[in-house]
Parts: structure tokens; C-alpha cells; sequence
């Protein structure tokens, strides 16, 4: 193991504390499927005693995903830890990974228990959860701002209990680089039965140094483990983002000498599927995944990538996926191309009926544009959705008139728990007379915090991809909608979003 960085990702649990960012089950396990083809070494599932349906979707990729291994969160007591045990029965690898809080300020303010309380409860949890599963993870939230003799006391004695992995996270993302490094080296130097675990770091990206401090963690702390997120999703500024702190090991082998298990290959399919899933959108300037990481703009740039590629690229385009997401279907491709491009990304369906319901979508989408890429078949299945379990609304159709010197109009055609709704309204725009329309009759009160308008791909026969963000009563929730018409991806994706807020599914809140 000395030689190797595990690759922890987080994505389905802290990257889904993200306000609005919340999955359901099939695009979890959807997610989880292309995590596995990346070969991520542990897949954090979910927080499976927060709910009914975090404890299903664990439940679910434990029982799917064979490569990886599956963990779920839980605090440090009997109850969580029995759910997150239940919910991985049927992993071929499971982990129950254990959390309390370590610093004086969350052990005071928010915990209100004195430490020796708090070493009693790891110790106790670590215990339990051993008796569970062979592999289990401790962290010491808010470890980075706790007092040091404190946390080597509760260290040694959870890694005694029989704890495996002990993570260290700099859950406020206040820590910096050497002095975070330094703080792992010392901690593991001071604590006699060290060597009985593996290190792993968690770091938050508030100050912008989350894949920096992990790196630090990793070289000077001798940390093998990593946590991280597909894209950086995390709440507040987010967590250290996978496909940097990878791509960083891998091209400064040089220095680190690390080895990975990671297939880079599929970092960029997983990027766009965690985006196109969740709404948030990738900034097109953000590294290894954006739309301008390997683009050149500047003449003498260009002048010399064409001359040599390594005068200005240290990373090759094409190993993290981005040659390879471009397919070639269109109109007369068939079924079983389709059902294997499927497949490949990581799109699991049901059953035969409901490919073909995504085939014929694919046909229709087909019409539309010459050119099918990746990009529109997650938008196109993320969008209509395997399931339709729990949806108040569904779209229908629209019409709008929208002419220079008059006011816009828009007629929309909806579902409200299957009855057939159809409203009007004018607006300021098509846009905005579309969902002023849907909200005359679903009357939700929701203020809409986000409206954000994406061109899957790189041409005006682009699907147009809308997040909005509603917010009420305190809830937060992203709809998705994708279609060539961005007025009708705008209805889907105000419709989307609405049927989030209607979900009643209370959430027990984890750690930063």
C-alpha cells in the first residue's frame, strides 16, 4: 500500500450536501456505475440512517457495484452504524465509515459533551461497527482545528478498537498546505500504533487549497488515502476535486511517486454526468474537465502545440476522455448500437420496455440534430428519467409567441398527478410567460434562486441544457431540462424542480 494512493469519492454524499444537489436513486447508482468504470477504490454511497431514501440508494449500489468498494457515513452511534450495516449486506466490499466531532468549538457548541465524553463514543462506535464489517473508517471532524494531544488520545484508541482507515479532514477548509502536511506527519509520528491504519485526508475548498492541502497531506503527512468529488461538488466552496488531485499524481509522478488505480480515461464522462445530473455546470476554465483545459488561444501557444504538443500540454487530451466522447449515431443507427453506447456510459435500464421507451426518445432526438453525442444521451435519459416514480408534474407540450413590439406569450400543456393541466401567460419573455403559466397553477411560493442556460455541445443544433434552482420554506432544490427548444428545456426544468420540492424526504444533516 505504500506505493499506492486510494481514491476515495465522495461525490453521492458530501458532494450531495451541495444546496440544490440532492439525487435520487437511479441517478446515484447511474453515477456509481461510472465511478466504478473510473475505478475509484471506494465509493462513499450515502449517509444511509438520513433517510429512507439515502439508506435505498446505498442499498442499491452495494448491491450493484462488484469493483468498489461500498461505504456509507454514519455518527458515532449504535443506530446509524446498524443502518449503514444493513444497507451494505449485499456489498462484495463494504466499509461503515464512523464520524464525531474532535474540536473544543464543535464539541462545546455543537455536540455539548465534554472530550473524555466524545473519546468514549469513538471508541464505543469504533467498536460496534468492527464487530459489523472487517473494514471501518474514523474521522475526527473538524480534526485540522482540534487540539493535537486530544486527537492522538482518540486516534490510538479507535485504531485499538480496530479502525482501518483513519482520515484527518480539514472540514472548514481553513487549513494551508506545508502546515497541513506537517499536521498528519506529526500526528502519525506521535501515535505509537499508526502504522495499524491507513492515513487519509478530507479537505474542503473554501480557501481554494483543497486538491493543494490533500496533495500536501499525501506527500509530506505520507497520507494513502484521498477523499474527493467528481468536479469539486461539495457545499460552501466544495471538496477537493478528483480529477485534479488524480491527474496531479499521475503527471508529477516525477515528484510524488505514487501509483493509482485510476482509469483517467473516463474522467470526462463522469464529469459531465455528475454536472448534467446535479446542475451544476463546469466552468469552462476549470482544470482537466473544462470546456477550455486543452484549448489554445494565443497564436505563439498555438504555433508551438503544433510543432510539439509537450511545449504547452503536460496532460494528453485524449487521456481523460476528451476524444472520446463523441459518438457517431444519428437517425438510421440502430437499437442495439444505442442499448451498447448505453451501457458504456455506465446507463443501466430496467428492462427491455424501458429501452425501448429511451430508444424512441433517441429516435426523436434523432430528427432533430445530425450528430447524437454522449452529452445529449445522459442529458436525454437524465432528463426523461428511467423512472417517473413520484413526479406531481410532467411536461407535456408548449407553445409560445414571442415578436419584436409585442408582448411574449406562452401555452403550456402538464401533468399535475396525471390529469392533464393545460394554462397560459404572458411574461417579460417565452421564458418567463412559460413558467409564470406553470406557476398560475401550481401556485408553489417558490422564489427561484438560479436560472442557468448550458449548450451541451459545441454547436447552435446543440440540445439547450437549463438548470433552475428553486428555494422554499428553507429547502433548496436544481431542476435539470434538456431539449433543442430552450424553452421547452426551461418548462422541464422548472417542472423538474418543483417535483423536488414536493418530495417530503427529511435529511439528517453529516459532516462538512
Amino acid at each position: 500500500m505504500a506505493d499506492k494512493v486510494i481514491i476515495f469519492d465522495t461525490t453521492l454524499r458530501d458532494g450531495e450536501q451541495s444546496p440544490g444537489a440532492s439525487m435520487n436513486k437511479d441517478e446515484k447508482l447511474r453515477i456509481a456505475r461510472q465511478l466504478e468504470r473510473l475505478k475509484v477504490d471506494v465509493i462513499e454511497a450515502g449517509f444511509a440512517a438520513s433517510s429512507n431514501g439515502d439508506f435505498e440508494a446505498v442499498q442499491t449500489i452495494a448491491n450493484a457495484i462488484k469493483d468498489s468498494t461500498i461505504c456509507s457515513l454514519s455518527r458515532a452511534n449504535d443506530k446509524d452504524i446498524s443502518r449503514a450495516a444493513e444497507a451494505l449486506k449485499g456489498a462484495n466490499s463494504a466499509r461503515i465509515h464512523t464520524f464525531i466531532a474532535t474540536s473544543a468549538l464543535h464539541m462545546e457548541k455543537k455536540l455539548r459533551m465534554t472530550p473524555d465524553e466524545v473519546f468514549e463514543q469513538a471508541k464505543l462506535a469504533v467498536r460496534f461497527a468492527r464487530n459489523l464489517v472487517a473494514d471501518v473508517e474514523f474521522s475526527p471532524e473538524d480534526g485540522y482545528r482540534s487540539d493535537p494531544d486530544f486527537l492522538c488520545r482518540v486516534i490510538e484508541a479507535v485504531i485499538a478498537e480496530g479502525a482501518t482507515t483513519i482520515n484527518v479532514p480539514d472540514t472548514v477548509g481553513y487549513a494551508v498546505p506545508e502546515l497541513y502536511g506537517n499536521f498528519i506527519r506529526n500526528l502519525r509520528e506521535r501515535i505509537p500504533n499508526s502504522d495499524m491504519a491507513i492515513w487519509s485526508v478530507h479537505c474542503h475548498n473554501d480557501l481554494g487549497m483543497a486538491v493543494a492541502n490533500s496533495l500536501a497531506g499525501v506527500k509530506i503527512g505520507g497520507a494513502r488515502q484521498v477523499e474527493c468529488t467528481i468536479n469539486g461538488l461539495g457545499e460552501r466552496a466544495g471538496n477537493c476535486s478528483l480529477e485534479e488531485v488524480v491527474m496531479a499524481l499521475k503527471t508529477r509522478r516525477d515528484y510524488f511517486g505514487l501509483d493509482l488505480g485510476i482509469d483517467t480515461k473516463h474522467i470526462l464522462a463522469a464529469s459531465r454526468m455528475v454536472s448534467q445530473t446535479t446542475g451544476f455546470v463546469v466552468q469552462p476554465n476549470k482544470a482537466v474537465v473544462g470546456a477550455n483545459a486543452f484549448a489554445h488561444a494565443s497564436g505563439i501557444h498555438q504555433d508551438g502545440v503544433l510543432k510539439a504538443r509537450d511545449t504547452y500540454e503536460i496532460m494528453r487530451a485524449e487521456d481523460v476522455g476528451w476524444t472520446t466522447n463523441k459518438i457517431i449515431l444519428g437517425k438510421l443507427s440502430g437499437r442495439n448500437a444505442f442499448k451498447q453506447r448505453l451501457q458504456e456510459l455506465g446507463v443501466q435500464m430496467e428492462s427491455e420496455a424501458d429501452i425501448n421507451s429511451a430508444f424512441t426518445r433517441f429516435k426523436e432526438l434523432a430528427d432533430l440534430k445530425s450528430e447524437i453525442f454522449d452529452e445529449d444521451i445522459l442529458a436525454l435519459v437524465s432528463d426523461e428519467g428511467v423512472t417517473h416514480e413520484q413526479e406531481q408534474y410532467r411536461f407535456v407540450s408548449l407553445s409560445q409567441r414571442s415578436e419584436t413590439g409585442k408582448h411574449p406569450y406562452a401555452s403550456i400543456v402538464f401533468t399535475d398527478n396525471g390529469e392533464e393541466v393545460k394554462i397560459s401567460s404572458d411574461g417579460n419573455g417565452p421564458v418567463d410567460a412559460s413558467l409564470k403559466a406553470i406557476e398560475a397553477h401550481v401556485n408553489s411560493g417558490a422564489e427561484m434562486v438560479l436560472y442557468s442556460v448550458n449548450a451541451i455541445s459545441g454547436s447552435t443544433e446543440s440540445q439547450g441544457e437549463v438548470t433552475v434552482r428553486l428555494q422554499n420554506s428553507g429547502r433548496v432544490v436544481n431542476g435539470i431540462g434538456a431539449d433543442p427548444d430552450i424553452i421547452v428545456a426551461s418548462a422541464k426544468a422548472y417542472l423538474s424542480a418543483l417535483n423536488k420540492l414536493q418530495s417530503k424526504a427529511d435529511r439528517v444533516a453529516a459532516q462538512g
